[in-house]
């Protein structure tokens, strides 16, 4: 298959993945976006509404068509492994929502499948493109910090009522919008964890996992570095209002995301005493700053820019647009990487490996939490060389 300069890029599932159709219509590298759903009267309805003709009912009717060059899956969370390595051995360029997969076998898999087709993978972590974390970042970036000694992430969210497979989940398997800005900005892969669950769940929801836990808290060894960090996460019976989160601390500044998210985040700063003498010379305080993370829509074409601000299709009821239009504004710069990694013929900035080290974490902290915090090994992933057979 022959990709084009400008992809034509087909998006399965249209609850939540509705959102991306119109950013993918509007991105000036896309040729046109396609619609794939089971659900007929979504499929019709998002299709009408955007504008948008091509239309499909099932994944593998996606697949069978030449013209199409990528897929994105916006699809249940147990499927995500097969459906990727499906997606990649079509010879399409895949991207998937998070977690990359649930199964250890499945990431080594897409890993090898990615190395093997010349075919891009992004998992499409809206942790680490959110207003929040960029600014972050860039004072990260700057050195400001200095020497970081503690990092913590958490993700508390209900899932009462949501579809059936969310039922009884271990809540560490989807925990990497907690992980991900962590390791991103330390720049390392998590190497071993000691994990804990909390609370009981009901006999019923222990069903389809086998998961006793409705909470689950991890600690995380780093490679090559003493930084050690801390991941919560809630599913089930925690009396709290939705959040993704992240707090990371160093010996010059510190940030943390707000308890409650419409407020600004926290930055806190050392600043040298004034006054003391003696001892206290040297002494420094700690000032506690909200500050307004800008919004950088200027790193987006200017066809898509404004929808890091906007609830693209939904009315915003959605848990995820609590943080404005969409995850932190994170979707429109999800959709730029990935079609710009194809049309530049690079690796995804959250390519397989990436995207396995990120996930596999939370499959090996469930491990540990179901050995009453024994400690785990994380596998680790590397970029394999293609095959010339």
């Amino acid at each position: 298959m022959t990709v084009n300069t400008r992809p034509v890029v087909a998006l399965v599932g249209l609850g939540f993945g509705a959102e991306f159709a119109p950013i993918y219509r509007d991105h000036p590298d896309v040729e046109r976006v396609v619609l794939c759903d089971a659900d007929q009267d979504a499929l019709q309805t998002v299709g009408d509404r955007l504008g948008i003709t091509e239309r499909y009912s099932r994944l593998e009717d996606v697949l069978a068509q030449p013209h199409i060059d990528a897929v994105h899956l916006v699809t249940a969370l147990p499927d995500h492994g097969a459906q990727s390595i499906a997606v990649l051995e079509s010879g399409k360029h895949c991207a998937s929502t998070v977690p990359m997969a649930i199964s250890i076998n499945e990431m080594a898999e897409i890993v090898r499948l990615e190395a093997e087709t010349g075919k891009n993978y992004m998992m499409m972590e809206t942790a680490v493109y959110t207003r929040e974390f960029l600014h972050c970042q860039s004072i990260f970036d700057a050195g400001r910090f200095g020497q970081v000694t503690y990092a913590k992430g958490l993700h508390y969210q209900d899932m009462e009522g949501w579809p059936s497979y969310w039922e009884g989940l271990p809540p560490l398997w989807y925990m990497t919008h907690a992980v991900a800005p962590l390791l991103r900005l330390l720049d390392t892969r998590a190497t071993s964890v000691r994990s804990l669950g909390s609370g009981r769940l009901s006999s019923e929801r222990q069903t389809r996992y086998g998961n006793p836990f409705p909470a689950e808290t991890a600690i995380f060894e780093l490679e090559d570095t003493d930084v050690s960090i801390e991941i919560s996460r809630t599913l089930f019976q925690a009396a709290r209002s939705y959040t993704e989160a992240f707090a990371i601390y160093g010996e010059n500044y510190g940030f943390e995301w707000p308890q409650i998210e419409e407020e600004p985040p926290v930055h806190f700063v050392t600043r040298p005493r004034e006054g003391e003498g003696g001892r206290h010379k040297q002494a420094v305080e700690v000032e506690a700053v909200r500050i307004e993370a800008p919004d950088r829509a200027d790193l987006l074409p200017r066809e898509i820019a404004a929808y890091t601000r906007e609830s693209v299709y939904s009315d915003g009821s959605h848990a995820s647009f609590i943080q404005g239009g969409g995850h932190g504004g994170s979707h429109p710069h999800l959709v730029h990487e990935f079609v710009r990694s194809i049309v530049e013929e690079r690796p995804s900035a959250i390519n397989a490996v990436v995207a396995a080290n990120w996930s596999a974490p939370g499959v090996a902290a469930h491990e540990s939490a179901l050995r009453d915090g024994e400690r785990i090994e994380v596998p680790r992933f590397e970029r394999v060389a293609a095959s010339t057979v």
